[in-house]
C-alpha cells in the first residue's frame, strides 16, 4: 500500500509528530532547520532499521549509516536506539489520539458510508506509516513498563471513542437497539488491526483503494446491515 496519510503539514507538525522535537539529549536546546532536517533522517532511518531487523537486532550503527551522519550527530539528538523508538511510538500515539477525535457519529445512507469509508482509510494510512512502530509497543519486555502503559492509553482512548461514538448513534436511533454496539466496536476495531498486521506480512498484494473498499462496507455492516425499525 502506499502511504498517503498526513500531507506535509501533519508530518511536519511538532503538535501532530512530537519525534521532531528530538529525544532526551536534544531538550535541552533549541533546534535550527537544518538539526531538524537531520533528525528527521535520523528518525526515518531508525524506522526503516527496526523494520529491516527488529528492535533487538538494530543497531546505532545501522542507523547512522542508512541516515547518512556520524555517531557524534545521533547522540546530539538520541541517547540510544530505545531515546529513538521512544520518539517515533510517541508520533504513532499522538496519531492513535487524532484518529479516535476524527471519528464521526454513525449515521445511516450513504453519508454515513462516506464518512465510514474516510475514517477507515485513515485508519490503514496511520497503520502502514507506524506498522512496525505499533508492533515493537505491542511488546513490553521490548518497550518497558512506562512505555508499554502508554501505548495501552493510546489504545484505549481509540477503543473508548468508538464505543462512545456508536452509543451516540444508538440513542439518536441511527443504529438498531438489537446491535451491541460495544461487542460490533471492538470486533470492527479488532479486525483492522488484524488485517492491516496481516497485510504488511507481504502475503497480499493490495492497493490502498482496494483495501479500503473491502473493508470500510463490513464496518458499515455491521451496524447498519439491519436498519433500525
Amino acid at each position: 500500500m502506499t502511504n498517503k496519510a498526513g500531507g506535509t503539514s501533519r508530518r511536519d507538525s511538532e503538535s501532530s509528530r512530537p519525534s521532531l522535537r528530538g529525544g532526551t539529549p536534544a531538550q535541552t536546546r533549541e533546534l535550527r532547520s537544518q538539526g531538524r532536517e537531520t533528525m528527521r533522517r535520523l528518525l526515518d532511518a531508525g524506522r526503516a532499521v527496526f523494520e529491516q531487523r527488529g528492535f533487538h537486532s538494530a543497531r546505532v550503527d545501522d542507523i547512522v549509516a542508512m541516515a547518512r551522519t556520524s555517531h557524534g550527530t545521533f547522540y546530539l539528538y538520541f541517547a540510544n536506539k530505545e531515546d529513538l523508538f521512544k520518539a517515533l511510538a510517541r508520533d504513532a500515539m499522538t496519531e492513535m489520539g487524532d484518529l479516535a477525535d476524527e471519528l464521526p457519529i454513525l449515521e445511516a445512507g450513504e453519508a454515513g458510508r462516506r464518512s465510514v469509508r474516510a475514517w477507515v482509510a485513515r485508519f490503514c494510512d496511520l497503520y502502514e506509516t507506524h506498522a512496525i512502530v505499533l508492533r515493537i509497543l505491542s511488546d513490553s519486555d521490548v518497550v518497558g513498563s512506562e512505555l508499554w502503559s502508554e501505548g495501552e492509553k493510546a489504545l484505549s482512548r481509540l477503543t473508548e471513542t468508538i464505543h462512545q461514538r456508536t452509543e451516540q448513534a444508538r440513542r439518536a436511533g441511527s443504529i438498531n437497539p438489537a446491535v451491541n454496539v460495544t461487542l460490533t466496536a471492538t470486533a470492527c476495531l479488532l479486525m483492522l488491526e488484524r488485517f492491516n498486521t496481516f497485510l504488511r506480512s507481504g502475503m497480499l498484494e493490495l492497493s490502498r483503494d482496494e483495501v479500503v473498499d473491502t473493508l470500510a462496507p463490513i464496518v458499515y455492516a455491521a451496524f447498519f446491515s439491519v436498519e433500525p425499525a
